[in-house]
C-alpha cells in the first residue's frame, strides 16, 4: 500500500495542476482570452446551438436532378467511349425513366459498342453503376441505374464535407453538420444570428461549367427558348446582346471539379473584382486544348446552371489558370472563391427550414446549469465530509480536480457544450463521489474485522477497485453506444458522460490513494476515524 514511487507523485500533480490550467481560460471573458500571450495554451470549451444561440437550417437534397446528371454524364462518357472504338456512330439519345436510350446506326458494330461500354458502366468497387441491356431488334442500348441509392448516399456524404469546408472558410467554430434521413443534412452554427449569408454560401452548388456557345443556334430560336439537337438554352441576364439567354453546347466541355484553386482579385485593367482559378494538370491540358481547338469561338462559363460571362477565345490558354469575371461585389467574389475551393456540392439542396436561437435563452441555461452544479457538488461535499471525515476530504478534494478535468479535456478536443451536456455535467458530478463511498465503505468493513489501519486501507481500495472498474466499464460502453447512434443533443451528452466517467474513477481512486498513501506514510497512524 505505501509503495507509491516519488515520480508517480511527481506526475499526478502536474497533471493536477495542467488540468486547473487548462480549464481556466474557459472562464475568462474575450478580451482577457485575447492578450494572453499566443505561446501560452488558452483553448475553451465551445458551446452549442442551445447555449451560445445561433442558425439552424435544414437542408434537402433533390434526387431527381442528381438522377439527370447522372444520367447526363453517363451520356457523355458513353460518346467518348464510342468515338474511341473506331468511331462507333450513335444514333439520337433520349433519356427518360432514369434509362439513357440511344442506336447504333451500324447493327454490324453493336458487339464493339457493348465491349466498349463495359468500363464505362462499371463501377469504380469491381461491381456494376448500370445494368445495359441490348433489344437486338432496335439496336439500342439502354443503360439503367443499380446503385441510386449508394449514389445517393455517396452524394450526401460530399455535400456534407462540402458545407463543414465552407462554414469553416468563414471562420465560425464547431458547426454542427449531420445527415438526417437518407436525403437530408441539417447545418447548426453556434453564434451567427444572421442566416442569410449563411444560406447563400451553402446553398451555392457552385457548379462550375466551361461549354462551347452554339454559334450556330438561330437566335430568335434561342430568344425562345428553343435549343436544336445537342445544344440546351441555359439563362445568361448580362447578356450584351440583350436576350437573357443563350445556347451552348450540351455535351463536352470542362467540369468544375478540375480545380485546384480559387481567389479574388482584382482586374489589373478594370480594377473589377474577378475570381482567379487555377486548373489540375489534367484540366489545364483539357482547356488548352478547347482554347487551340475553338480559337476565335465563344465560351460560356457556367455557374449553378447561369451564363455569367460568354468571352471569345482571342488565343490559346496555356498556362492552366484563368479568370471568372462578371457582375462581382468583393463580397461575392469572394464567397463565390469560397465555395469553388471548397468543391462543388454533388446534388442540388434547397431549404427546408431555417430558424435563429436567440443567446438569451442560453445565457438562461448555463445560468441555471451552474447553479445546479454549485448546489450539487456543494451539497456531496458536505454530506462526504460529515460521513467520512479526513477520508472525505480527500474525496472533495477529488471531485473539484475531477471538474477541472473534463473542463480541461472538452478544451484540448475543441469539444461543444451543449445544455443535454450541462445534464451530464452535472449527473457526472453526482455519481463521482460513488467509488470513493465504495472503498470508504470497505475499509470501515474491514476495521470491523480487526485489520489493522494500513492493511484494511490496502485491502479497501483493492477489492472495491474491482466492482468500481466494473460498474463503469458497463457506463462507458452506453455512452458510447450513445454518442455511435445518437445525434445532436444526445451526442453532446454522451461526449461529456464518458469524459465524466473516466476521470471521476482516475480522482476517485489513483488522486486519492496517493493522498492517502502520503498522509499514511507521515503520520504512522495505529487508529482512524472513516
Amino acid at each position: 500500500m505505501l509503495d507509491f514511487p516519488r515520480w508517480r507523485v511527481w506526475m499526478l500533480n502536474a497533471l493536477i495542476l495542467a488540468s486547473l490550467l487548462l480549464a481556466i481560460p474557459s472562464f475568462l471573458p474575450k478580451a482577457t482570452l485575447e492578450a494572453i500571450p499566443s505561446f501560452v495554451p488558452k483553448e475553451t470549451i465551445n458551446l452549442g446551438l442551445d447555449l451560445a444561440g445561433g442558425s439552424h437550417i435544414l437542408l434537402e437534397a433533390d434526387k431527381a436532378q442528381l438522377e439527370r446528371d447522372r444520367l447526363e454524364n453517363l451520356e457523355d462518357n458513353v460518346r467518348n467511349a464510342m468515338r474511341r472504338a473506331d468511331r462507333i456512330a450513335l444514333g439520337d439519345a433520349t433519356r427518360s425513366g432514369g434509362k439513357l436510350s440511344f442506336t447504333v446506326t451500324d447493327s454490324s458494330k453493336i458487339d464493339a459498342a457493348r465491349k466498349a461500354l463495359e468500363p464505362v458502366i462499371a463501377g469504380a468497387s469491381g461491381g456494376r453503376d448500370w445494368n445495359m441491356e441490348l433489344p437486338t431488334a432496335t439496336a439500342s442500348h439502354w443503360p439503367r441505374p443499380v446503385r441510386s441509392v449508394t449514389a445517393l448516399s455517396q452524394a450526401m456524404d460530399s455535400a456534407k464535407d462540402v458545407i463543414d469546408r465552407r462554414i469553416n472558410a468563414l471562420g465560425t467554430l464547431e458547426p454542427t453538420i449531420i445527415r438526417q434521413g437518407e436525403d437530408r443534412i441539417v447545418v447548426q452554427v453556434p453564434g451567427l444570428q444572421n442566416p442569410e449569408a449563411l444560406k447563400e454560401l451553402i446553398g451555392k452548388t457552385a457548379k462550375l461549367e466551361f461549354k462551347l456557345v452554339d454559334d450556330e443556334a438561330d437566335p430568335d430560336e434561342t430568344a425562345k427558348g428553343k435549343a436544336r439537337v445537342g445544344s440546351q438554352i441555359l439563362p445568361y441576364p448580362d447578356n450584351p446582346t440583350g436576350i437573357p439567354q443563350i445556347a451552348v453546347r450540351r455535351l463536352g466541355g470542362i467540369s468544375g471539379d478540375k480545380l485546384t484553386g480559387s481567389q479574388q482579385r482584382f482586374d489589373p485593367k478594370t480594377n473589377e473584382p474577378v475570381v482567379n482559378i487555377q486548373f489540375d494538370t489534367e484540366g489545364g491540358q483539357r482547356f488548352a486544348r478547347m482554347t487551340q481547338q475553338y480559337t476565335g469561338k465563344m465560351f460560356a462559363i457556367i455557374l449553378d446552371g447561369k451564363v455569367i460571362s460568354a468571352p471569345q477565345i482571342k488565343e490559346p490558354i496555356l498556362g492552366g489558370s484563368s479568370q471568372i469575371s462578371g457582375s462581382f461585389t468583393v463580397e461575392s467574389a469572394g464567397q463565390l472563391a469560397i465555395a469553388l475551393n471548397s468543391g462543388a456540392l454533388p446534388v442540388d439542396l434547397k431549404v427546408v427550414e431555417e430558424r435563429s436561437v436567440g443567446p438569451d435563452l442560453g445565457a438562461d441555461s448555463i445560468r441555471r446549469g451552474l447553479i445546479a452544479a454549485i448546489v450539487g457538488t456543494a451539497g456531496v461535499l458536505m454530506w462526504m465530509l460529515l460521513t467520512y471525515g479526513r477520508f472525505g476530504v480527500y474525496a472533495s478534494f477529488a471531485l473539484v480536480i475531477n471538474v477541472a478535468m473534463i473542463l480541461a479535456v472538452m478544451a484540448l478536443a475543441n469539444a461543444t457544450l451543449t445544455l443535454p451536456g450541462i445534464a451530464g455535467f452535472v449527473l457526472t458530478i453526482g455519481a463521482a463521489v460513488d467509488a470513493n463511498v465504495l472503498i470508504n465503505e470497505r475499509i470501515r468493513e474491514e476495521r470491523r474485522k480487526g485489520r489493522r489501519v494500513i492493511q484494511a486501507v490496502e485491502n479497501g481500495y483493492k477489492e472495491a477497485s474491482r466492482a468500481i472498474f466494473d460498474a463503469n466499464i458497463t457506463n462507458v460502453i452506453a455512452a458510447v453506444l450513445l454518442f455511435i447512434f445518437g445525434s445532436g443533443p444526445i451526442r453532446g451528452f454522451a461526449v461529456v458522460l464518458m469524459i465524466g466517467i473516466v476521470t471521476s474513477v482516475f480522482t476517485a481512486v489513483t488522486l486519492t490513494r496517493m493522498w492517502v498513501v502520503g498522509w499514511l506514510k507521515k503520520n504512522r497512524p495505529q487508529d482512524m476515524h472513516i
